[in-house]
């Protein structure tokens, strides 16, 4: 598959992660904006999860939340998403977007940038 002209391969990437609380994902997501970690967040849901957990089965609603960003922020989200998340062990991972509209990759570049942090309630932090 060949990229679009202007696209470069590895570049951006979905971080997702899912959590039972939808008003604290918007807090999350809104922090994550804030410090430009991200450029877009979006709260899908509810789905339906089913895993284990602690040798027993579980079903629960959450919402799945999809996030862009730069490749070279994708720790630093991950990061900031882990210690803001209330479970033990939260789904976060990273998705390599493959190819994209040039417009709208060059939009993520331009309106992501230095990071603050995101505090462990999901509550706005200064950097």
């Amino acid at each position: 598959m060949s990229l679009p002209p202007g696209s470069e391969a590895g570049a951006h990437v979905q971080v997702q992660f899912a959590l039972d609380d939808p008003a604290r994902v918007d807090r999350m997501v809104d922090q994550l904006l804030a410090d430009r970690l991200v450029a877009c967040g979006q709260r899908v849901g509810p789905v339906v999860s089913r895993y284990w957990w602690q040798g027993e089965r579980v079903v629960s609603d959450e919402w799945l939340v999809l996030l862009k960003t730069r490749a070279e922020l994708a720790p630093r989200v991950v990061e900031a998403v882990v210690a803001a998340h209330p479970y033990d062990t939260p789904e976060v991972v990273v998705v390599d977007l493959v190819s994209g509209a040039p417009g709208y990759l060059a939009w993520i570049d331009e309106v992501t940038g230095p990071a603050g942090t995101i505090g462990r309630s999901g509550e706005t932090e200064e950097p």
